[in-house]
């Protein structure tokens, strides 16, 4: 009883996090089912079919392709403008600072239906055309607010005696970001960056409203293809898409280990 009380929290972390895979282990596994009919929810017999060709559904990679371009586009452009503002906003003083940090969290607070729907009507005042441009913009405008979350919690955490001492061996300011500065807030970036590409590759309800009928994102595809009969492909997808995040994920905390142990 004394070693299970010791290790509760362990077993409780273990069981929550087992609970968070069971959908993924789910959508591994019937990726290689060979359903019979058009829905892919009875097992029926282990297949390798739709991992032999991911591309088979009509129009499936198409709009995998889609959500991919506009997610990396999204990310980068929402990672530089906020990182921008979680260093303005952690470092320095200025009037309307307040408003400037509720403004940040509107967006995070607002449901989709709302945000998607003031999108598509200021767009279309403005004589934006619905389709990949609009998408690319909406997603930029609600990834932002996470970006400046992430990178402003890093910012806070930083010693500024590190750049103080930089500065007295002789670095100016430009060189001190880039080598004091910008290497310490990184994991922050990174970690804001991954989250802006996984929200706008994930997002549904915002991209509807802006979507044209040439500009299918995947998870607008698998919403149809339900109504329809999900491929077995969308399963294929979707597990390369976790094992893609696992893998940086792994990556990302072998170099932190690395890093605590150069440092120790």
């Amino acid at each position: 009883m004394t070693w299970i009380k010791k290790h509760l929290l362990l077993f409780a972390a273990v069981a929550v996090l087992a609970y968070m895979m069971i959908p993924n282990i789910v959508v591994a596994v019937f990726s290689f089912n060979d359903p019979v009919g058009r829905y892919n929810y009875t097992w029926t017999q282990f297949s390798t079919e739709a991992w032999q060709n991911p591309c088979g559904a009509q129009g499936l990679c198409e709009s995998l392709g889609l959500s991919l371009r506009i997610g990396l586009v999204a990310s980068l452009a929402a990672t530089a403008l906020g990182t921008m503002i979680a260093f303005a906003l952690g470092r320095y003083r200025f009037r309307a600072r307040s408003a400037t940090n509720l403004l940040i969290f509107m967006p995070m607070a607002t449901p989709e239906v709302v945000m998607g729907s003031s999108l598509l009507t200021l767009f279309l005042m403005m004589g934006v055309p619905s389709g990949g441009l609009a998408i690319t913009i909406a997603h930029i405008m609600f990834c932002v607010s996470f970006v400046v979350v992430a990178v402003k919690a890093r910012v806070a955490t930083l010693d500024p005696r590190l750049e103080e001492a930089a500065a007295d061996l002789g670095a100016n300011p430009t060189q001190t970001f880039l080598r004091v500065t910008l290497p310490l807030a990184a994991p922050g970036i990174l970690a804001g960056a991954l989250l802006a590409f996984s929200l706008s590759f994930d997002d549904y309800i915002i991209t509807n409203f802006n979507a044209s009928p040439s500009s299918i994102t995947f998870p607008m595809y698998v919403w149809g293809a339900a109504q329809r009969g999900t491929p077995v492909q969308v399963n294929v997808i979707g597990t390369l898409m976790f094992l893609a995040a696992l893998v940086v994920v792994v990556i990302g905390q072998v170099l932190s280990s690395r890093r605590q142990r150069a440092a120790a």
